[in-house]
């Protein structure tokens, strides 16, 4: 339950690259505040010096979020009233703010929003393919593990799939997406809202090719049309545990195995477990 004897917390989209894109609440909400929360303090400051505000800036960021996070709700608590921004977009989206805002909802501090721009439904909007149903996959680990779970779990996924990547990241991340999902349709976007603002319409392996030719630049949202429906076959069981021991011979658990043998076949994951397991 909220409390009422304490401040508030205002998430605040903040402009993904044209300043002309904050808004008259934004920056009302900025003026209003006690402290601004930014994930890089200098770079809220262009934005505040270019609108002529004047506020206490509190620098919060993935490195020091638990303890700062602390902090901020000690201030919210005080009765100060705090706004969270990030460098580019909106706070708590693939963004260290999540995490302020469920330490928030814990000490039943009010969180309040003021909707900005945000690169994930930007760029969604022109890529030209389906946005009917989509999903959010944000940065891919550097951890080969992590990535390759990441990856795998997402060979079957029928909605259209969103991902960020940096610019010396690029190559590496569409050679691997082509290698686990073949060759896709995909949109490179770019620049969102700047003046080299760019929509590339291509596939993985056109752009695997293009990005090793000539150096990417700028932060990049990949888009990529998801897997064709596939009418599933069901298949002896037999097959199903020689399918599903060679996931396990890939590193994944047999619980695991089970799971994408029964995706594959059509079978039931808990029947294909037991045989596993018991032969």
């Amino acid at each position: 339950m909220e409390r009422t004897d304490c401040g508030t917390l205002t998430l605040v989209g903040t402009p993904i690259g044209n300043l002309g894109d904050f808004s008259p609440r934004a920056v009302a909400a900025l003026e209003s505040c006690d402290f601004i929360a930014a994930e890089d303090t200098r770079v809220t400051l262009k934005l505040l010096n270019h609108f002529g505000i004047v506020k206490p800036l509190v620098s919060y960021h993935e490195h020091n979020k638990r303890e700062r996070g602390e902090q901020v709700c000690a201030r919210l608590l005080g009765g100060e009233n705090g706004v969270l921004v990030s460098d580019a977009g909106m706070p708590a989206i693939s963004d260290p703010g999540e995490n302020l805002v469920a330490l928030c909802r814990g000490y039943g501090i009010p969180v309040g929003v003021v909707p900005g721009p945000t690169a994930v439904t930007t760029a969604l909007a022109l890529a030209g393919l389906p946005t009917g149903r989509f999903t959010f996959e944000g940065f891919l680990s550097v951890n080969k593990k992590p990535r390759r779970e990441h990856l795998d779990s997402l060979r079957t996924e029928q909605r259209t799939m969103v991902f960020y990547e940096a610019p010396h990241k690029l190559t590496t991340t569409l050679s691997d997406l082509l290698a686990v999902l073949g060759d896709r349709e995909i949109a490179l976007v770019r620049e969102l809202t700047k003046i080299h603002e760019e929509v590339v319409s291509t596939t993985l392996s056109a752009a695997v090719e293009k990005y090793t030719a000539e150096a990417p630049r700028g932060e990049f949202v990949i888009i990529v049309r998801g897997a064709e429906p596939v009418a599933v076959q069901t298949a002896d069981p037999e097959t199903a545990v020689a399918l599903a021991r060679e996931y396990m011979a890939q590193g994944v658990s047999p619980s695991e195995a089970a799971k994408k043998a029964a995706a594959d076949t059509g079978l039931r994951k808990g029947e294909i477990y037991k045989l596993l397991i018991n032969n």
